[in-house]
């Protein structure tokens, strides 16, 4: 059941920035990355990565890992390892030249549900195949989720 569990809190952290963005627009964003440019001209992380939606999720996360049955220590390090991940795709797609917002498979979904499933896999008692689960169990809800978000006017983009 940890590995369930372990799943739902990498959603509630990688939704939480979508839901707020919905519910609160252009209110409350400040770029985590301060619209700080690299020498390539491009942002460090790019402008929808926000300080509210990083406070969403740890919110989020934290409530709902207690709703659980966790600690709320375990639902915010779920959090800030999925925040990691999403910071690091957003470094790479950035470098890459791909636009904020804009899709690239996998490198989308891996690292913000491979960090957190590899940091706690003591605390969830995950095995490599536990692990392999977490991730591919994610990209397939995330892509599917993303859609139906989008078709219901939660989501700018399909993905």
């Amino acid at each position: 059941m940890d590995v369930v569990y372990l799943l739902l809190l990498i959603m509630i952290a990688n939704g939480a920035p979508v839901l707020l963005h919905y519910v609160f627009n252009k209110k409350f964003i400040s770029p985590i990355d301060f619209n700080y440019c690299l020498p390539d001209g491009r942002p460090l992380f790019g402008h929808s990565k926000t300080w509210r939606g990083l406070a969403g999720a740890l919110l989020l996360s934290s409530v709902a890992a207690v709703l659980l049955g966790y600690s709320m220590e375990t639902g915010f390090l779920v959090a800030i390892y999925s925040m990691a991940g999403d910071l690091l795709s957003s470094f790479v797609k950035r470098r890459m030249g791909i636009a904020s917002s804009g899709m690239a498979p996998l490198l989308d979904q891996v690292p913000e549900s491979l960090l957190p499933a590899i940091m706690l896999m003591e605390r969830f008692q995950l095995d490599i195949w536990s692990i392999i689960i977490v991730v591919s169990s994610f990209i397939v809800l995330e892509l599917l989720l993303s859609r139906i978000l989008y078709q219901w006017g939660i989501r700018k983009k399909p993905f």
